[in-house]
């Protein structure tokens, strides 16, 4: 594979950063900047008379999606980002008062907040605590009891980079009669996900982090059996229904499909740069970008730890992401972000931690450049 190549050709934001802050907002792609460009010159000089040519764009993207997690198209919907696709499994999962929902306290808020508001129809949601730096599947099952109906988790958590084992989660699930959501906007792109072979129920993700599309563009997916066993309470509208143009015909009767929860107008434009970027991904291929990203954080481990940077979290390789926490005892991490803004490197912090996410077209120099900004500790 020829890195240097495919960096050149397709991030032009290369010229002036080295980029390590995939986890927080990535860069576009020049694939889904030129097919929002297209799109955007095909309204302005058409309105809605080639409609239909966005319509199939739209659904190459689906199936471009289906294909990313191993899915079918007809359990893809595409949802503004994780939050509204984790909003219509919380909204219309079948609860009865008394049930409750297990997740790990390390969650982003957008997989919180949701469960937490369920308190009103008398559904309780348990955190549990992880321990040494990582999610144990035992403390998580310990948690589960004849009340739990969903185990919510995070492929990967934003704040520590530790990766979930969704297969043991998955097997915990199936074995407790439990059904397992998926935040999966921290995992899908440096690692891969199978839907044909781990177990999991629903998944939901934004576009605008390690998939390399734009912000108010992602997708939901809903196993089969769980499309007419959710009520569509939210995002019901009129794309909802099997005779959806029939504009003057009021026929309730939803598609069969995750379709269903795309009631109103489409985000064309981000949905076109989504599904370009995962024409990329595709392109070169899902375990070749996998490999290539933990190569980095590897490489990013090595040097931080060189310079006398800790790693935060568990060293097991099997717990490893793309994403590199980062602490150290002389260092002022929310400086170090800034004084890498002035380096033209760009990092995060997060829970008080240096957050360093390397992508598949970092380079060596990019490399060198964070190195700098890491051996630049006061004292």
């Amino acid at each position: 594979m020829d890195w240097d190549a495919i960096r050149r050709d397709n991030f032009p934001i290369t010229e002036r950063w080295a980029y390590f802050d995939h986890a927080a907002v990535a860069p576009l792609c020049r694939p889904a900047a030129e097919a929002m460009g297209a799109w955007m010159e095909n309204s302005a000089g058409h309105g809605s008379v080639r409609w239909l040519d966005s319509y199939k764009i739209l659904e190459q993207a689906r199936e471009r999606a289906a294909k990313l997690v191993h899915a079918d198209s007809d359990e893809i919907a595409f949802v503004q980002g994780t939050t509204q696709g984790i909003g219509y499994i919380a909204e219309g999962f079948p609860w009865q008062e008394g049930d409750n929902v297990v997740t790990a306290s390390e969650e982003y808020p957008s997989n919180v907040y949701p469960w937490m508001n369920l308190a009103v129809r008398g559904v309780s949601l348990r955190r549990v605590e992880g321990r040494e730096g990582r999610i144990w599947l035992e403390d998580i099952e310990a948690a589960i009891d004849r009340s739990t109906r969903v185990v919510t988790i995070s492929h990967v958590e934003f704040a520590s980079g530790f990766r979930n084992d969704l297969d043991g989660l998955a097997a915990i699930c199936q074995r407790r009669g439990v059904a397992l959501f998926v935040d999966a906007i921290q995992g899908l792109g440096p690692l891969t996900i199978d839907l044909s072979k781990t177990p999991i129920d629903f998944l939901s993700t934004g576009g605008q982090k390690w998939l390399l599309g734009v912000e108010g563009a992602g997708f939901l997916f809903v196993r089969k059996p769980w499309i007419e066993r959710l009520r569509c309470v939210v995002g019901l509208g009129s794309h909802s229904v099997v005779d959806a143009t029939n504009y003057t015909k009021i026929d309730m009767t939803l598609k069969p499909s995750a379709r269903r929860w795309e009631g109103g107008c489409y985000n064309m434009a981000g949905v076109h740069a989504l599904g370009a970027s995962l024409g990329l991904f595709l392109e070169l291929g899902l375990e070749a970008v996998s490999a290539r990203v933990l190569s980095l954080a590897d490489q990013v481990r090595e040097r931080a730890i060189d310079k006398g940077w800790d790693v935060y979290g568990s060293d097991r390789r099997e717990d490893r992401s793309g994403i590199v926490s980062l602490t150290h005892d002389k260092a002022d991490h929310e400086a170090i972000v800034g004084l890498g803004r002035e380096l033209g490197v760009a990092v995060s912090c997060r829970a008080g931690r240096l957050r360093v996410s390397p992508h598949f077209y970092t380079n060596e120099a990019d490399l060198d450049r964070l190195t700098d900004l890491l051996q630049r500790v006061e004292g």
